[in-house]
C-alpha cells in the first residue's frame, strides 16, 4: 500500500469479506437475468460478463449500503446487478468503437462474436438492466437513467478530443466524471438512499462515490502506461494507439515522442514503445498516481463521517486496494 494511500487497520485486510455473501446474490441474479430465448445474446453477455472483471461497482455500493445502516440486501442485489449489466454493456459498445483486440486477457466480444451480434448485446444489456431496476420507485430509476446519460455525453465528448491536441486537463476530467464516475457515485448514491440515510448524507454519498470512481480510472490509465499486460489483461499504451486523451498522455504533449503517437494514425509499435519510454522517463507516473490517492482521500474523508463498522472499515481498505492496484 502507498504510504499515502488511505489508512487501514488489521481488519481492512480483505476489504470484500464482509459482503463475499452479498457478492454471491448479485452474481447468482446476473446469470438469471443474462438469459435470453436467443441464446446467442447469453453467450456474447457471459462471455465477457465472466470473463474476469472486478465488480468493483457493486462492491463498493454493497460496502457503502452496509457502512450507512442498510440491514436487508435484496433492493440492493437488483440494483448492483443493473449497475454490472450497464457497466458491461459499454465496455461491448467501447470495443466496437475502439475496435479493441483484446478486453481482459482474452479476445474481445467484436472478434469473436462480430460488431453486429455484440452491438445488440449491448442494447440487450442496457434492456436488461432497466427491467431490473425498473420496479424502483421513480427517483431511483432518474438516477440511473441520469448515470447512463452522463456516459454517453463521456464517450461523445472523449471522441471530439480523440487525436485532439487541444484537450486539457478539464477536459480529462469531465470525461472520467461522466464515463467512469457516474455509475460508482449513482451507486453509493442509491445505497445511503435505500439505507434511510438523511438527503444530506446521501448528497455526501454520491460525492464519496464519485471520487472512487475518478482515483479508479486513473489507475486504469496509470496501467496502460506501465501496466504488466500478463496481469492487466490489456495491451498496454491503448489509449496512445486509440487516440484516447489519458491524462498521462494530456500531460505530456509536449514530449515529441507522446504528441507523434497521440496525433498519427495506425503508427508503428516502435512508435508507441518509443512514446510508453518517454512517459515513463518523465516521472508522469508516479503523478499520476499522487493524484488518484488525492482522490481516494477525499473519498476516506467523507467516509469518515460514518459511523465506526468493519463496513466503513472495508470500504477505507476497497479504496486503498484500488489505488495500489496492479491489475
Amino acid at each position: 500500500m502507498s504510504q499515502d494511500s488511505p489508512s487501514r487497520n488489521p481488519q481492512q485486510t480483505a476489504p470484500l469479506r464482509l459482503i463475499e455473501a452479498d457478492l454471491a446474490l448479485v452474481e447468482k441474479r446476473i446469470s438469471e437475468v443474462i438469459r435470453a430465448r436467443e441464446p446467442r445474446l447469453t453467450e456474447i453477455a457471459d462471455y465477457l460478463i465472466n470473463a474476469g472483471g472486478k465488480r468493483v461497482r457493486p462492491a463498493v455500493a454493497l460496502l457503502m449500503f452496509r457502512a450507512c445502516g442498510g440491514t436487508d440486501v435484496t433492493d440492493m442485489v437488483d440494483l448492483c446487478v443493473s449497475l454490472e449489466l450497464i457497466h458491461t454493456a459499454t465496455l461491448l459498445h467501447d470495443d466496437i468503437i475502439d475496435s479493441s483486440d483484446v478486453r481482459r486477457g482474452k479476445e474481445a466480444a467484436p472478434v469473436c462474436f462480430g460488431v453486429a451480434d455484440t452491438l445488440v448485446t449491448g442494447d440487450f444489456l442496457f434492456s436488461r438492466a432497466f427491467q431490473v431496476c425498473g420496479r424502483f420507485e421513480e427517483n431511483i430509476v432518474h438516477w440511473a437513467a441520469d448515470a447512463c446519460v452522463q456516459l454517453t455525453e463521456g464517450e461523445i465528448l472523449q471522441g471530439r478530443f480523440r487525436r485532439n491536441t487541444a484537450v486539457t486537463e478539464a477536459d480529462y476530467f469531465e470525461i472520467i466524471a461522466r464515463k467512469t464516475a457516474s455509475l460508482f457515485a449513482v451507486g453509493t448514491r442509491i445505497a445511503a438512499y435505500l439505507a434511510k440515510m438523511p438527503a444530506a448524507q446521501v448528497d455526501a454519498m454520491e460525492k464519496c462515490g464519485r471520487e472512487i470512481g475518478v482515483a479508479f480510472q486513473m489507475i486504469d490509465d496509470l496501467l496502460d502506461i506501465e501496466g504488466d499486460p500478463a496481469k492487466t489483461g490489456k495491451r498496454v499504451g491503448t489509449d496512445l494507439i486509440d487516440g484516447n486523451p489519458s491524462l498521462p498522455v494530456v500531460w505530456s504533449l509536449a514530449v515529441p515522442e507522446v504528441r507523434r503517437a497521440f496525433l498519427e494514425e495506425n503508427c508503428s509499435a516502435a512508435v508507441i514503445k518509443e512514446a510508453l519510454a518517454a512517459l515513463n522517463r518523465s516521472g508522469v507516473a508516479v503523478r499520476m498516481r499522487e493524484a488518484a490517492v488525492a482522490h481516494a482521500l477525499a473519498a476516506a474523508s467523507i467516509i469518515d463521517a460514518l459511523p465506526a463498522s468493519a463496513f466503513r472499515d472495508s470500504i477505507r481498505g476497497l479504496i486503498g486496494d484500488l489505488v495500489d492496484r496492479q491489475i
